[in-house]
């Protein structure tokens, strides 16, 4: 087959829909990246007018601009929008559309849920956005400290707007995260082992893993708040049992990671252009790879230095405080490695290298205050003061904003195949640089001064008054640069002249193929020996498209791509993409019933939309598989490999692998609250604690246990030819047994009357929905098995339904152990 009857038999198989069904369609992952991008920046615009507001207000002593009421709505959802609906999602979105090109495969690992998850954020966001419109919008700042956002001092329903829309848009970030942890560890091109892999997609690697442990918390603290300010269980509140210092816990568990969420990305970006500016190989990549997976172990042992100004013990304090300066430690081993890249290198000071020496300096700047803040004594003196905007913002803007403008000029001509023609780009960089030093010094300076952070105004006769009206107008210049970028970017996204596949002479896989990219990424999937294939091999892309690599070869019709062994980057079976569906628009739309239905107060809809998102999840995997085994496939340089649906861990084993990471780190959250409310919280337990009995543990431990043997009997039985359904049946009468143990402490328990029996009752009801969730797990493999898609070597879904049924049986002895320990106790 000669290349261009390839590319049009790949592309009939892989593009898109037409016209604009292909926009709510589309699985594409370089359409939704770049939907992805689009509405992120769409949202960083709308947020930056608010910082705007901000600005005009504090700029004159007793401005009558806004009143406290809208400032108070105007700074929570600026926060709100930068943290959660712009830095993450941007990220995102260029993990999304990047990833496969630069790790030599199609796309990513479950493009359905690339597609969900970019809905599920979009109205998520919408919310938020509609609030905002409507002058009720959350008002408690993008923190929700209680009691301020409970109903007593929030009665209204702005604070159930960011609860719930906060919430729908995390959905969102683990659906991406899942993705991009499978595609990153199994769908890479042949021979591509992890020390071979770009260093961008560590980065990506631990950041997403870092989403599924970091953001569960915060899960956890809106559903936790949502549940008092609904139904009165009072979680935070000090007379029932109860304390607010909780919420802060629960949200700096997510809200420090959070900060290196965001970075490492960022680095990731910087280890990946620096390099190519520099025209040389990057210097330390095992000192880096390890430096980011150290970060992202140590971001997690720092949430407390938030709280240095609560009243926490003096050894936490000293604890806190030398974790939260030894974190600078990692920071500092990429630094020098990307100065000793610089150092060995010939750098050119194209517009990417230009945003990436501003980061250097911004950051590192950032980087300098955070260590301030570490320090306790200082730390009681600028806390809530604007010296920790200014550190945030250079952190944030300077850290994750200036190297993602220089991943948009140096993959703009990947995204657009043209190369650029007018020249903005290199004034609304000096704009931006220098608007953003004059504003934040400004910062720093007027809160070492003392001005307060989150108030509307202040007084004349105080010295703030000229540094805030220069800070101002550097807030303005700022913004005036950021305008220009993005005019700049759609002149030359637009009218710009053709460029060359490869501007820059990179060495990475994304510059192997046409620009822009078509559908299907790579003609055929290359076999890679190194890190910079393309300075080993520069016939490489044509060589892929003559179909010389492996799935060169359409004819199947089929979507189809190669999963890796994890270290070695061995080829280890083919799998088989879904084609263009408007299930996950829908789904996510459905799944935004149940939010709207909390929010709105109608909560007949809650479950109603629940079971429609059951039944469209059914109809979303029952079109996965076959119902014969296709034996091993031919896939080009004389290899053979069985397909995904033939193999022990298939996709799905992959990605319940993770989604239960995340699902495990939530439990443990709730475990952590339970502990903390009994360790600091007043008369806890209450003197009418609840005692176990007999019947609970019994079915507890007889349903666990038949539940675990049955599944296990299930797949002895299918491996040796014969029918799972006495394994079945068992596996399903244990998650009644589990679901009765689990409902029984829910009818002996008052949700409302104590923070520990709510507690007791958010334990119960967790368990009772995961006992609930296998035995529709059991019973779906049941009806798949009598169907045929579940026999012969097609026992992968029994082996995924294991999976999850282990994991409710060890939540469910540990979670009603726990509710029982009480009783056990005396």
């Amino acid at each position: 087959m000669n290349a261009l009857r390839r590319h049009r038999a790949l592309t009939r198989i892989w593009a898109s829909d037409p016209g604009w069904k292909g926009w709510f369609t589309t699985v594409n992952h370089t359409d939704l990246g770049r939907m992805f991008l689009f509405v992120a920046v769409f949202f960083f615009v709308i947020g930056g007018i608010l910082a705007m507001l901000i600005r005009a207000q504090l700029a004159t002593p007793r401005s009558a601009f806004v009143g406290p009421d809208i400032y108070n709505q105007i700074f929570t959802m600026h926060g709100t929008i930068m943290m959660f609906l712009f830095a993450i999602p941007l990220f995102e979105g260029l993990a999304v559309y990047l990833l496969p090109k630069i790790l030599g495969t199609r796309d990513l690992a479950f493009p359905r849920l690339t597609a969900y998850g970019f809905w599920c954020y979009v109205f998520g966001g919408s919310l938020l956005i509609v609030s905002l419109l409507a002058g009720i919008a959350p008002d408690s700042g993008w923190f929700m400290y209680p009691p301020l956002s409970s109903r007593i001092a929030s009665p209204g329903i702005n604070t159930d707007f960011w609860l719930l829309g906060i919430t729908f848009v995390e959905i969102s970030a683990i659906c991406a995260s899942v993705e991009i942890t499978v595609t990153v560890l199994r769908y890479r091109a042949p021979g591509m082992s992890l020390p071979r892999m770009p260093i961008f997609a560590w980065y990506a690697l631990v950041t997403a893993v870092m989403i599924l442990t970091g953001f569960p918390p915060l899960i956890l603290g809106s559903i936790l708040l949502e549940l008092e300010r609904a139904f009165g269980m009072p979680f935070f509140q000090v007379e029932h049992g109860g304390d607010s210092l909780l919420w802060q816990h629960l949200f700096w568990l997510f809200g420090h990671p959070e900060v290196y969420i965001i970075f490492l990305p960022a680095a990731g970006v910087v280890s990946m252009i620096l390099p190519v500016m520099a025209r040389t190989t990057l210097l330390g990549y095992g000192w880096i790879v390890a430096a980011a997976v150290t970060l992202g172990v140590l971001s997690f042992g720092l949430w407390v230095h938030h709280m240095f100004t609560t009243g926490i013990p003096h050894m936490g304090l000293a604890f806190f405080s030398a974790a939260s300066t030894l974190v600078a430690v990692p920071t500092g081993v990429q630094i020098f490695a990307w100065i000793g890249t610089i150092w060995k290198g010939s750098p050119q000071l194209k517009l990417p290298m230009m945003w990436i020496l501003a980061f250097f300096a911004t950051f590192v700047i950032g980087g300098l205050t955070g260590v301030m803040v570490a320090v306790v004594p200082f730390d009681w003196q600028v806390h809530d003061t604007h010296f920790i905007v200014a550190h945030l913002h250079y952190v944030l803007v300077g850290g994750f904003v200036f190297p993602m403008l220089a991943a948009l000029y140096y993959w703009m001509p990947h995204a657009t195949g043209r190369k650029r023609f007018f020249k903005l780009g290199e004034t609304a960089f000096w704009l931006i640089s220098i608007g953003f030093h004059v504003t934040f010094l400004a910062v720093h300076w007027v809160g070492l001064l003392g001005q307060r952070r989150r108030i509307h105004t202040y007084d004349e006769g105080q010295g703030w008054e000229v540094i805030n009206l220069v800070a101002s107008v550097g807030g303005f210049v700022t913004a005036v640069g950021f305008a220009l970028v993005i005019v700049d970017v759609a002149l030359n996204a637009a009218v710009a002249i053709r460029g060359s596949r490869d501007p820059w002479q990179a060495g990475t896989l994304e510059w192997a193929m046409p620009t822009p990219p078509p559908a299907y990424n790579f003609a055929s999937l290359p076999l890679i020996e190194s890190r910079n294939p393309l300075y080993d091999d520069p016939d490489l892309p044509v060589c892929l498209v003559r179909g010389e690599g492996y799935l060169g070869d359409p004819s199947r019709g089929r979507r189809e791509t190669l999963t890796l062994e994890v270290a070695s980057g061995k080829p280890a079976y083919v799998v088989i993409f879904p084609t263009n569906t408007a299930l996950p628009i829908l789904m996510a739309f459905v799944t935004g019933g149940i939010f709207v239905g909390m929010l709105l107060k109608l909560y007949w809809l809650v479950p109603l939309a629940a079971l429609g998102v059951a039944a469209i999840v059914v109809r979303w995997v029952w079109s996965l598989g076959s119902k014969r085994d296709e034996g091993p496939l031919e896939v080009g340089r004389g290899l053979t490999l069985p397909l995904a649906s033939e193999a022990a861990d298939p996709p799905g084993w992959w990605g319940s692998l993770f989604l239960l990471l995340a699902n495990a780190t939530l439990f443990g959250s709730l475990l952590f609250g339970y502990a903390f409310l009994w360790t600091v919280a007043p008369n806890w337990p209450p003197p009418n604690y609840l005692e176990p009995g007999l019947v609970g543990p019994a079915l507890v431990l007889g349903g666990t246990a038949l539940s675990m043997a049955g599944i296990r009997l299930a797949r002895w039985k299918l491996r040796c030819g014969g029918g799972p359904w006495l394994g079945l049946l068992l596996s399903v009468v244990g998650a009644v047994g589990t679901g009765m143990a689990a409902g029984t402490l829910l009818l002996r328990t008052s949700f409302d009357a104590h923070a520990y029996s709510a507690t007791i009752w958010v334990i119960g009801g967790y368990v009772l929905f995961h006992a609930g969730l296998v035995g529709g797990m059991i019973t779906f493999l049941t009806l798949r098995a009598a169907a045929g898609y579940v026999a012969g070597r097609r026992v992968g879904e029994a082996r995924i339904v294991q999976l999850w049924i282990d994991y409710t049986a060890a939540v469910a002895l540990l979670g009603l152990g726990v509710a029982w320990l009480p009783g056990v106790l005396t």
